[in-house]
């Protein structure tokens, strides 16, 4: 049987990356990205400015997908905080042109939203919670949710937590950072009161293609576990065999954050579970990856 195309937007970044790497087993994967290439044996990149409407118009009537993730984004919060308008034109504006295009070829389109359309007052958080963005960059994934649903009704909205894991050359996720810091022996200063539901890379990838697959809704990809920075820290220094390495607690106020951050953006994932999604512990995954194996080998 011939495999369907799925054209994964962002692919030279972080979760891209992930998605690609997971989907080319089962599918034909066309990986778009803008300025990073990106390099997964069997996935076609195709290099295109998704801001570019006539540019992105003509790669969709080029491939004609059978299925679409998009996952392209400026997920800094502080670029977004600084720049509104630029970046608005990447989270917003061609999201909408991605589910209007989705539309016009009536196929099925997963959207890659985050936790931080919420507040942080009112955790552990579930689809149908009212959206509260006290950011920027949270009040853009919001926007892009309703204009995406309204111009594709086949359109996934799959809000994702804080990720991790292993990463292509071009791109890494936040633990890549620590586990230089902590193979160093130097000093981390993490939050120990804002709380997240990290997930890997690997299974927010294979949570996407189960979105992909389900009747249009909004789902949440969270992780199993309600972590700090600083629980999270600890995690890794075990796994990489150094659990006593110097961790500081520090609270999120004490630290100068360009963009506003919410405390606790928990996401209660039980909708996605009972579909199937399956996210391991963050130690199980810790130690599964490639980045922490190939870290053990060099200390």
């Amino acid at each position: 049987m011939t495999k369907k195309k799925v054209l994964v937007t962002g692919a030279g970044g972080f979760l891209g990356w992930n998605l690609c790497r997971t989907a080319v087993e089962d599918f034909n994967v066309i990986g778009v990205y803008h300025a990073r290439p990106v390099v997964v044996k069997g996935v076609q990149g195709e290099k295109c400015d998704i801001t570019d409407f006539r540019a992105l118009r003509e790669l969709f009537l080029r491939i004609k997908p059978d299925a679409v993730i998009h996952a392209a984004a400026e997920s800094k919060p502080d670029v977004c905080q600084e720049r509104p308008d630029l970046t608005k034109k990447i989270n917003v504006d061609a999201s909408l042109a991605i589910a209007g295009l989705c539309n016009d070829l009536q196929i099925p389109c997963a959207f890659t939203s985050s936790d931080l359309v919420f507040d942080g007052a009112s955790p552990p958080y579930k689809e149908e919670c009212a959206l509260s963005p006290i950011s920027v960059y949270g009040e853009q994934k919001a926007a892009a949710e309703a204009g995406m649903r309204d111009r594709h009704g086949g359109t996934v909205i799959c809000r994702m937590p804080l990720m991790y894991g292993d990463a292509p050359p071009q791109a890494f996720s936040f633990i890549q950072p620590h586990i230089s810091s902590i193979l160093a022996g130097k000093k981390l200063r993490l939050f120990f009161d804002a709380f997240r539901t990290p997930v890997s890379g690997s299974a927010a990838a294979r949570g996407l293609l189960l979105a992909l697959g389900h009747t249009p809704d909004i789902l949440h990809l969270g992780g199993r576990e309600r972590l700090s920075r600083y629980d999270f820290g600890i995690k890794l220094a075990r796994a990489l065999g150094r659990p006593d390495t110097p961790l500081t607690a520090i609270r999120q106020k004490d630290v100068v954050l360009r963009a506003p951050r919410p405390l606790d953006v928990s996401l209660d994932s039980s909708k996605a579970m009972a579909l199937g999604y399956n996210p391991l512990p963050v130690d199980d995954e810790l130690n599964a990856m490639e980045c922490v194996k190939k870290a053990l080998k060099r200390a």
